[in-house]
Parts: structure tokens; sequence; C-alpha cells
């Protein structure tokens, strides 16, 4: 089969490989009918989060049931299934407390309870390095589906493929921002990064009663299409410094500040010669600006949900600040499981599109042009979507 398959930072390739095959009883085999590239693959792409081996990368795919394992109940060859990103078992301590990014069965080799930097992760993900699971992904026209009864959704027949394909992980993420705010009505929401995922907030916060959302990004473009596709008012962040920005979030707010925070940018932002230069100093991976952004733009007692991927240490976290100010602070994979039947109804009842954030189509053999496009914010690029199988 074709796949997108990582060698080394910076170099992805569309390659032919073996076919996936069933390993256990759980599991189903996919045909990928659509796949994306998401923000979170730039950090493998980019090395910052290290895979020494080739491996098939993608978390953001669906398609249609080609095999299934004999102890498979809910699914039947045929069925088109859209597939959260995390692997689940579905029966584990953190399972069964809807924390389906903290599975205790799925990554066997490297998981545990610290949570360190190369050691003791979370639950598996697909496509996402070896550290969380080594179990390759869906940009690939097969991918092997573990526990196929607890993570795939069959998709009505009335939508298509790119209406809700982001019910894999984007708009998964984007909600649950927004739900760990609590946002329930009237709030001030403010986004920090207008990508795929910061737009999916901004639509998310709309859904549960948001009074005001605003998002901010270092890119006119990105604004753009956040006010297009999510109706938002938009901010630009102009140089190393928030300060204007924030000035503005609290200009609107009676000088108190949004009332919840979403940073949906990650470890590697947008940042000048200097910021990376301190980044080196310090022995720190990217830099935590936007986090930090969030914390002064908040009210005191408001809330920072980080969806942003932080996968390591940073000495100068401003701790003094986040307890004088009361913030409430939560972050971490989205528990995609937990909200994808709510979604998936957002959907087909027409309360939401998601479709309208999609720039660019692609075979999956331009594979190489989508991840270079993407990460270097060419061509006015929010989301690439792929076709396995076009030519």
């Amino acid at each position: 089969m074709k796949a997108a398959v990582i060698h080394a930072p910076g170099k992805i390739s569309c390659d032919t490989v073996d076919d996936p095959v069933l390993k256990d009883s759980t599991d189903i085999l996919l045909k990928v009918t659509a796949t994306a590239i998401c923000g979170s693959d730039l950090h493998i792409y980019s090395g910052g989060i290290p895979q020494p081996r080739p491996m098939v990368l993608g978390h953001e795919f669906m398609g249609i049931v080609e095999e299934i394992g004999k102890e498979v109940k809910n699914l039947k060859v045929g069925d088109r299934v859209v597939v959260p990103f995390p692997i689940a078992c579905g029966h584990c301590f953190f399972c069964s407390h809807h924390l389906p990014g903290h599975c205790e069965n799925s990554n066997p080799d490297h998981y545990g309870p610290e949570g360190g930097l190369l050691t003791e992760k979370g639950g598996a993900l697909f496509g996402y390095t070896d550290l969380y699971g080594g179990y390759d992904g869906g940009q690939a026209q097969y991918v092997r589906v573990p526990y196929g009864d607890v993570g795939p959704r069959i998709v009505p027949d009335n939508l298509t493929d790119e209406q809700v394909l982001f019910l894999t992980d984007i708009f998964p993420t984007g909600y649950t921002g927004i739900d760990w705010g609590n946002v329930s009505g009237g709030e001030t929401v403010a986004i920090f990064g207008a990508g795929p995922v910061g737009i999916m907030a901004a639509k998310s916060a709309w859904l549960r009663g948001a009074g005001r959302v605003i998002i901010v990004d270092t890119q006119q473009y990105r604004l753009d299409m956040a006010a297009k596709a999510a109706n938002a008012e938009t901010l630009l962040w102009e140089g190393s410094s928030p300060k204007d920005v924030i000035e503005q979030i609290r200009a609107v707010t009676e000088g108190r500040g949004a009332d919840v925070c979403v940073e949906a940018v990650g470890f590697e932002p947008d940042r000048s010669f200097l910021d990376r230069a301190k980044a080196v100093i310090n022995l720190e991976k990217g830099s935590p600006k936007v986090i930090e952004a969030c914390m002064s733009a908040v009210r005191r007692g408001g809330i920072v949900s980080v969806l942003g991927v932080y996968p390591t240490t940073y000495d100068n976290f401003p701790l003094g600040q986040f307890f004088d100010k009361g913030i409430i602070m939560r972050g971490g994979q989205a528990p995609a499981h937990k909200h994808i039947d709510k979604l998936l109804g957002y959907v087909q009842e027409g309360k939401v599109r998601l479709d309208d954030i999609i720039t660019h189509r692609l075979p999956l053999s331009k594979i190489a042009d989508g991840y270079s496009m993407f990460k270097n914010k060419e061509d006015n690029c929010v989301k690439v979507v792929l076709d396995p199988w076009a030519e």
C-alpha cells in the first residue's frame, strides 16, 4: 500500500509499504478514504518530538471497514467509520473515567504514572511516535485500528467524509478546551491560535453559549479564516510581545481579562531569534510564551485550557502569577471518545460546519508538499486533506 512515512526531521515521503494485518481479535482493518495533516504532526516533522525509526504518520482519518477480528461485535465489513485519535481499550480505570488518552493498556512499552519526557507516557495515539505506542497512522491507504468496538463510530450515509473527518481530533479537541473552561453562557472566550484547533474551539464556544469570542494569531490570513468560518473577533499578535493583544482583551472586558483563555498553539510558536536563544540557554524545547500570554489575558479566577502540545519542562513558569490570580488551568490530550457522539449529532443536525476550514486537497503522493506548505504557512494554508487513492 501507499503510506506517508517519516524518515527524519523534515523528510516525509509517500512510500510503498506492507499492508497492515489483524494482530488481535479485537482489531479492525480500515480502507482509508480521507485523512488530514494535523498541527500536532508538525512537531514530529520538525523533530520537536523525536521518532528515530521510519513510521507511518497520521491520526486524523476515516474509512470503510475491510476486515474485523473475531471478537468485534459492533461493526461489520463495509461500515463507514470515523476514528478518534487516542487508542483506548475501553475498560481500564482511565477509560472508565472518560480519559481515553490515559489508557493503561494501549501503550505497554512506554506507559507510566510519572508523565516524563521520554518515559512513562500516557496511552497510545495513532501515528504519533514510539513513545505513544508505535502504532502506524492513517495517512495511508489502509490502517489497523485496535479495539474496534471502542473507538470507531459509524457515519450516517447522508454525511460526506469531509463533513465528519474532523471528528477524529480537531473538533473534539477544540470542544474540550471550551468544556474545560466551563463555558455555559455569556462568557468572553479568548483563543490563542487561529489554526484548525483554535477555529474549532471558537465554533465550540458559540455552541456552548459564549457571549464573545476573540481569536489571536500572528498570521493575518489565519485570522481572516477564523473570522469567516467561526464568526470570531480577531487580534493580530505583532512582534515578540503579546502586550498589545492582552491590553486589547482587557479593554473590552472592563479591565478584567477574558473569562476563559484557550491555548491552541503548543510549544513551537512563531519565535524571534532572542526567544530561540533563551530556550537554548535554559535547555528548553520550544517556548511556553503562549501559555504565559493566556495567563496574563485571563481574568482573576478565570480558566486557562491548554490544548497545544508541551512535551518538556520550563523552569521559568510563572507560578507566582498563577497563584496570585487564582487561575484554574487544565490541559492534555482531549478525551475525544467522551465527546464524539454528541459532536457527531451537532454536525448531523446542522448546528456546526467543519469542512469550511479546508484550504488544500491533495493526493497522498503529494504528502511532502502538504507538510512543507502547512509548516511554513505557505499559500494561506490552514488545513490539508489527503486522498489516499487519488493519482
